[in-house]
């Protein structure tokens, strides 16, 4: 749901659009927020109004949440219709659908009311494209669709399904996956899926954070958020390398980088200092509600409340029954969450960064932060906008956008502007500054749950329908 992005090739590639020549430059690799979660594209002329005058193209797609991935004059998504999980190639010049590879499942995960089996964004090398679904696993494709390699994954035991986007780094695959059991990291290798290395994340339930590439002097570290602690790994073997505590219980945004400093703002229900959900003791709860006396807590006998919306995830045999052990697991991650947003500067190699300021209101649940022209934008549920100073977190301004609802998308920046997509489909348009302006909004009357993509004047937009590509002529 959150959310995943930009360009790659080997050169550049010339293309005539609509009767004007567009150049498509190519990034060495392109994946979910490669940039490093920066989120902000480059500084070519785009349309303020995402309107007819400004619509390029549309191409009609099957249902997902993936971000598009741009690989050079391509577009790779995924989607998913009935039991069929699809990768889809599409002409960036027109949005045609150049292929489409489709895998039919006995079973697809579980996922929630808002989300999708077709979430997690493609990854592209150049030479081969990268899919993930959380009811199958990998899938590795040459650029004509023609399948390389595959590797069986899921499902995961999550009633939510798999969110996190596959990363590229030198040779290697990263994938992150934290459940409500067998969390892991993984390295595999690009050319033929073999793993390199696989981590367990003992202790981390659920969250949906894809990884971030953090260069430490030039030692390249893969930064994780996860429930209650960020961790960085050492990309060559996958060893725990650092740790720091005092992060949400479940971590749906991704982490932004701006040279040195790490931007990390996370918030899940329950975790803020006047409004904290907490769980009884043990023997407290057993003495209240154990009223078959068998030393654990059934679902029936669990009154209506936190402990029993949850009560699937808490019980982790699925025996149908809470003992101690599962019952303190959940006590303490309602214990020891705290909401926060934070940046981080870089420490001594093998040390936790510090942190150099720290903010804790109008943070968002899914939509990860925007760092763009010195500011930090942050977009939460009800289209509140938080606007911080990049270098010492004060805040500059809030507002309101024009879409209300969730947000699950992630703003993005780029010619002096920043987009917002609320997820029943209101587009609003920012000018940066000391003050919020509002400069357009469109209403899709689509829903949106894909972060959108800037790359080489031009701005691709996917809804539950269509992909879009919004420039000037």
């Amino acid at each position: 749901m959150n959310s995943r992005y930009n360009a790659v090739a080997a050169g550049m590639i010339l293309v005539m659009l609509l009767g004007e020549s567009h150049c498509f430059s190519a990034d060495p690799a392109s994946y979910f927020r490669h940039d490093s979660g920066v989120g902000a594209g480059d500084e070519r002329p785009l349309p303020e109004q995402l309107d007819a005058e400004h619509t390029l193209w549309k191409q009609p797609l099957p249902e997902g949440h993936s971000t598009p991935c741009i690989a050079g004059d391509r577009i790779f998504v995924t989607a998913h219709q009935d039991h069929e999980l699809s990768t889809i190639a599409l002409d960036r010049a027109t949005g045609t659908v150049l292929w489409k590879q489709g895998l039919r499942v006995d079973q697809l995960e579980k996922v929630h009311t808002e989300g999708s089996p077709a979430t997690a964004t493609p990854a592209c090398d150049g030479k081969r494209v990268y899919v993930f679904f959380g009811s199958y696993g990998l899938l590795c494709y040459d650029l004509d669709g023609t399948p390389r390699w595959s590797k069986r994954m899921g499902p995961f035991r999550d009633e939510f399904g798999s969110a996190s986007s596959p990363i590229l780094v030198d040779d290697k695959l990263i994938l992150n996956e934290d459940h409500d059991l067998d969390s892991f990291i993984v390295a595999v290798r690009q050319e033929d899926g073999e793993t390199l290395w696989q981590t367990p994340r003992d202790g981390f339930t659920r969250s949906y954070s894809t990884p971030v590439i953090w260069e430490h002097g030039r030692k390249k570290q893969i930064v994780v958020a996860g429930a209650l602690q960020l961790v960085a790994y050492d990309l060559t073997d996958g060893h725990p390398l650092w740790s720091l505590d005092g992060f949400a219980r479940i971590v749906n945004t991704t982490p932004a980088r701006v040279g040195d400093t790490l931007f990390v703002c996370t918030w899940s229900p329950g975790g803020d200092t006047d409004a904290r959900i907490a769980m009884e003791p043990w023997p407290t709860a057993l003495a209240q509600w154990d009223k078959n006396g068998n030393g654990k807590l059934e679902n029936a006998e669990v009154p209506a409340g936190e402990v029993r919306s949850r009560f699937f995830r808490i019980d982790l045999d699925s025996d149908q029954a809470l003992d101690e052990g599962e019952w303190n697991k959940y006590a303490r991650l309602f214990e020891m969450a705290q909401n926060t947003m934070v940046a981080l500067r870089a420490s001594a190699p093998g040390e936790a960064p510090r942190a150099v300021w720290e903010y804790k209101r109008g943070l968002p649940y899914v939509s990860s932060p925007l760092v763009y022209r010195d500011y930090v934008f942050l977009v939460k549920d009800g289209g509140i906008i938080t606007v911080l100073d990049a270098a010492n977190g004060k805040l500059i301004a809030q507002g309101r956008a024009r879409g209300e609802g969730n947000y699950y998308s992630s703003p993005v920046g780029g010619d002096g502007k920043v987009y917002l997509s609320s997820g029943q489909g209101v587009v609003t348009v920012l000018k940066p500054g000391p003050r919020i302006e509002i400069l357009s909004s469109r209403d899709f009357g689509e829903r949106i749950a894909a972060t959108p993509v800037i790359s080489g004047g031009q701005i691709l937009l996917r809804s539950e329908k269509a992909l879009y590509c919004f420039g000037k002529r």
